[in-house]
């Protein structure tokens, strides 16, 4: 689906407008400003509904493997509407976006409060090391390691066999990778949730030979938020160009798909990542992987914490919660 022939969902539209700013950001903290007040304005419109039962700061401590690294915790209020089993619930391990750069656990809670509320699961939230100060692979390594230490202690997190890594964007990217890599190491992972996910860095995006394999990349990064300029800047951030087609941030770049967790993959037909993250499903899907997918034609890039600014994104990211539901009772038999 070419994004000219789709027209971008008013709601959106008029909160771009209200949010974009007057000039891009120059500085890296000028961007991690713009991003955590535009996910503070969005925050604010969310639907009360979706608030956790309870929200809780903590830390992974520090070992051989890495530095301390921030999580937070959140816990559903109620099984809500669904036929859900209260006693034991799913833990989601989430990644947030922000091209490896200017996320935090701040800018994207309204994701994880979506998701806790939504599959009534326990979400822990993982503030990994950004770049440009903590370059490939200190985001991968940290996304492994809070993984498997998550993994450890499922009795204290959602209390059931269900382990999900999930995220968007460069989070999905992260997810992605760990699910690559818990399937090397004989780890089982119950699902993995990929939201608009980053999934070829090779190139660095400026790659025109790399570029011409995604024709989201020339037709998807007409100022709907996210550019194709500004993976450029974030790729360079984070990864050199020798490194760029490693799997560990170029997931479809692995050697082998087979066995991964099963996936529910969500795009956008206005996103500059729309072609990377379709391809992903394909090629899993191709290696035998149980995959749902979905390509949203109205939105853009981000749209999963738009839920209380346009009722599309909200149905948008309301339906990717309740495939990640459906492929787990999938997955149980």
């Amino acid at each position: 689906m070419e994004d000219t022939d789709s027209v971008l969902d008013p709601q959106v539209a008029d909160w771009l407008v209200r949010v974009m700013p007057d000039r891009d950001p120059e500085t890296v903290a000028e961007a991690r400003e713009h991003s955590r007040a535009t996910n503070a304005a969005a925050l604010a419109e969310m639907d009360p509904a979706l608030l956790p039962a309870d929200e809780s700061d903590a830390e992974i401590p520090a070992g051989d493997d890495g530095p301390a690294l921030p999580i937070r915790v959140l816990r559903p209020a109620r099984a809500g509407t669904r036929d859900v089993d209260t006693a034991a619930m799913p833990t989601v391990v989430y990644f947030h976006g922000g091209g490896w750069v200017v996320g935090d656990l701040d800018t994207h809670l309204g994701h994880a409060r979506r998701i806790c509320a939504q599959v009534h699961a326990v979400v822990v939230s993982v503030g990994y090391r950004r770049a440009p100060e903590h370059r490939f692979p200190a985001a991968f390594d940290d996304a492994a390691r809070a993984t498997e230490w998550v993994a450890s202690r499922l009795a204290d997190f959602g209390g059931s066999d269900d382990l999900v890594v999930a995220g968007d964007s460069a989070g999905g990217q992260l997810a992605a990778s760990v699910a690559i890599a818990r399937r090397d190491a004989g780890l089982p992972l119950s699902a993995q949730m990929l939201l608009y996910p980053v999934t070829d860095v090779a190139g660095r995006y400026e790659d025109p030979d790399v570029n011409a394999g995604y024709m989201s990349r020339y037709s998807g990064h007409k100022r709907f938020g996210l550019t194709l300029e500004g993976m450029v800047n974030f790729a360079h951030a984070y990864v050199s160009e020798q490194q760029s087609a490693d799997w560990r941030v170029s997931p479809k770049r692995a050697a082998s798909l087979a066995g991964v967790a099963p996936a529910v993959i969500h795009t956008s037909t206005l996103d500059v990542l729309r072609t990377e993250g379709n391809f992903f499903a394909d090629d899993l899907r191709a290696a035998g992987v149980d995959v749902v997918s979905r390509e949203h034609p109205s939105l853009n890039h981000s749209y999963f914490g738009l839920g209380g600014v346009s009722t599309v994104a909200d149905a948008a990211a309301s339906e990717a919660a309740q495939d990640l539901l459906d492929l787990l009772a999938r997955a149980r038999g």
